[in-house]
């Protein structure tokens, strides 16, 4: 079993947005380990325009060695979880006094960052070879990939195809018109409650056919369906009965899975009733790092600090300019929201959390 000398062992489960800058926060703190199947962290709210602008990834893709210093880095996956110990798929058996779990969604990424940003040349190239592209999925990576596209390549024949009766259910009607709108004003066609036969271009002639019985010739598409959450391992560890009917595990008031003293989760994967959001999990990081610092320190545990989640705020960027911001008070779409997250779809804020210049 791999243990550490004095200072408390903590292992983070999942090195995404939340896990990394909680490692971040804690690794002078604790004798601390992060374990992921990839070397790197990756700042997803970039994900759409590194595939317009492949350098844009060489500030989202980030070697976690640039930020966490001071603790080991378990390349692999984790598989099961006792008592005391973490396993991973290397045969390793990793011993923790506080576990932190953030594991994010599923995503099928390569284990290195040049692999990655190779994977974005590749895509660039995909869409600078198409003249017409096909999206599938109007959630939220639908519609900034298309907003996306549409800015940088107008002469492109874009085509969205949304099961749903509506772009960004996730968020309010309001907010869904104004991205609507706004896509439709840089001459994106978007098909609403249809799906789409991937298989049906199979052939080799770049139709595909949707339910409606429409066809649409496409050089290209891009599925941007939802990923399913990074849990399901979960079913066969001590952790079973904490998942709720969706996946999530079940945590109380300060982030700790229900009914465990030494074991907390964090980012999309909880159960806390809040839009599933990157500033959302940045929070739950900070907090859960303060709490163990505080419990490492032997505080006392009715000194904690309780998650409070904030006003629901989502912000959709559609290109460089342009995007759909939904506050508390308003909704609003176009170039003002545009000012506070297209230009640079808060890369540099989220370095800057990393410790890194912007």
């Amino acid at each position: 079993m791999e243990s550490g000398g004095s200072k408390r062992r903590v292992v983070v489960v999942g090195g995404g947005i939340a896990g990394s800058i909680l490692a971040r926060s804690i690794q002078f703190n604790a004798d601390l380990t992060i374990i992921d199947p990839k070397e790197y962290l990756e700042i997803k709210w970039a994900q759409l325009r590194s595939k317009v602008e492949p350098s844009f990834a060489e500030r989202a893709v980030v070697n976690y060695r640039d930020f966490f210093t001071n603790g080991r880095i378990v390349t692999s996956t984790a598989i099961n979880i006792t008592e005391n110990e973490v396993l991973t798929a290397d045969g390793r058996h990793i011993g923790y006094d506080f576990l932190v779990i953030a594991t994010g969604h599923s995503d099928n990424v390569p284990v290195t960052r040049t692999e990655r940003l190779h994977y974005y040349d590749a895509e660039n190239q995909k869409i600078q070879s198409a003249r017409s592209i096909l999206i599938v999925g109007g959630g939220p990576s639908g519609v900034e990939l298309a907003g996306e596209i549409s800015t940088d390549f107008p002469d492109k024949k874009v085509t969205l195809v949304h099961k749903g009766p509506r772009l960004l259910e996730y968020i309010g009607p309001k907010a869904s018109d104004k991205g609507l709108s706004l896509l439709r004003s840089k001459k994106v066609d978007i098909k609403l409650q249809q799906s789409v036969d991937l298989k049906s271009a199979s052939d080799g002639s770049q139709v595909y056919r949707t339910s409606t019985g429409e066809s649409i010739k496409a050089d290209c598409h891009f599925l941007c369906t939802r990923v399913p959450l990074s849990t399901a391992w979960l079913n066969e560890t001590i952790l079973k009965t904490n998942l709720d009917k969706d996946g999530r595990l079940m945590v109380d008031e300060y982030l700790r899975v229900k009914g465990r003293n030494n074991i907390f989760a964090i980012g999309d994967i909880t159960d806390v009733p809040e839009l599933k959001l990157g500033h959302a999990a940045i929070h739950h990081a900070y907090l859960v790092a303060k709490n163990l610092k505080l419990l490492m320190g032997g505080g006392k545990e009715s000194k904690m600090s309780v998650y409070k989640p904030g006003p629901e705020v989502a912000m959709v960027s559609l290109g460089r300019k342009h995007a759909v911001a939904q506050f508390p008070f308003a909704t609003l779409g176009g170039r003002i929201p545009g000012l506070i997250k297209s230009g640079d779809v808060f890369v540099g804020r989220t370095r800057k959390h990393l410790g890194l210049e912007p």
